[in-house]
């Protein structure tokens, strides 16, 4: 059997997420009953003919590894990850550039994904079916966690000469807030309603999208989610007068007060070529499965990754097994329990 990596835009027009197509995979509470308009929803791990049949232990079985967009951390950390998986075991990883954390969570609730990054708050909200409108009343049943890997950094990026250098003066501006549904528009909407900007332009594109808008004056700001440094926004301090609206005092308490995911972080001095820290929030990034893996592969995924910690260059200073069941915001896979006990 083929399997299908072509990326599945459940995103509506208006911004919201379409869950229609997860109907059929979270009923029951185990994602077991078949996917949308009928294509099945079984495993790379069951569509791969092995020689072992055990998910990755006897034989190639190959899965599909969602990340991100191609300027964020997302897709090159995946990509580091598909080389020491590779490496360890008899897994092949096809790692693909998708909308990131909400487009990921459909992904995996359908089947078409067996591994994706997202964020711990958009994890949550999923799996609980509250929080954002794409979940409410459609809990992803069967949504599990595998590790918690580094904090995401709120990043809302501006040039030094828009004149905004606090979140007051986004009121009136043009704002990227990230790719329709990804979890950077979710986290781009809960803070500036919970710093009281109401009146903007919205615009909606991928964060090296966002970057060349910048450069351009298309957009005033942009809101760009993940470990710091991301590269779409070196890139564009390669160039330009990178400035990074400071989250702090009263702003930061409101943001932390409008959801019990965001913790206090900084963007440090000399990154993006910033004289000063830049205050902010952040969320945490993660790893998931679905409930469909098999235990084998989620424990060979897992133990390859984090015993080979010593082999990435992506946010070594975070990422460990003693740190990786931290903010943890979804039930593990048995596999990754398994693993870390």
């Amino acid at each position: 059997m083929t399997r299908k990596l072509d990326r599945r835009q459940f995103i509506a027009a208006t911004g919201a997420v379409g869950l229609a197509g997860l109907a059929g995979c979270t009923g029951g509470g185990d994602g077991g009953d078949g996917g949308d308009g009928g294509e099945e929803t079984t495993t790379a791990a069951e569509e791969t003919t092995t020689e072992g049949g055990d998910g990755g232990n006897g034989g190639e079985t190959r899965i599909s590894w969602h990340a991100g967009g191609t300027g964020g951390t997302y897709f090159p950390l995946s990509n580091e990850f598909k080389s020491v998986i590779e490496g360890a075991t008899d897994l092949t990883v096809q790692v693909q550039s998708t909308g990131a954390s909400v487009e990921n969570v459909g992904s995996l609730a359908r089947g078409d994904a067996d591994f994706a990054l997202i964020q711990n708050d958009v994890a949550f909200f999923a799996k609980n079916g509250s929080g954002i409108e794409a979940f409410q009343g459609n809990a992803v049943e069967n949504l599990r966690g595998v590790a918690t890997l580094y904090p995401e950094t709120i990043h809302i990026v501006t040039l030094a000469d828009t004149g905004v250098e606090t979140p007051s003066d986004l009121s009136g501006k043009t704002i990227n807030t990230g790719d329709l549904g990804s979890g950077t528009q979710v986290n781009a909407n809960q803070i500036l309603e919970a710093l009281g900007v109401t009146d903007y332009d919205e615009q909606n594109t991928g964060f090296s999208q966002a970057s060349d808008q910048l450069k351009n004056g298309d957009i005033d700001a942009a809101f760009v989610v993940g470990g710091w440094p991301v590269g779409a926004i070196e890139e564009l301090a390669a160039t330009e007068d990178v400035r990074i609206v400071p989250i702090e005092g009263d702003a930061r308490e409101a943001v932390k007060g409008a959801a019990p995911f965001y913790a206090n972080d900084e963007v440090p001095a000399g990154t993006y070529g910033l004289e000063n820290p830049a205050p902010t929030v952040s969320v945490k990034a993660m790893i998931a499965t679905n409930a469909e893996q098999p235990d084998a592969t989620v424990q060979a995924v897992s133990e390859a990754i984090f015993e080979n910690v010593d082999q990435l260059t992506i946010k070594t200073n975070f990422i460990s097994k003693e740190s990786a069941q931290e903010g943890m915001s979804i039930d593990l896979h048995p596999g990754a329990q398994a693993y870390f006990g």
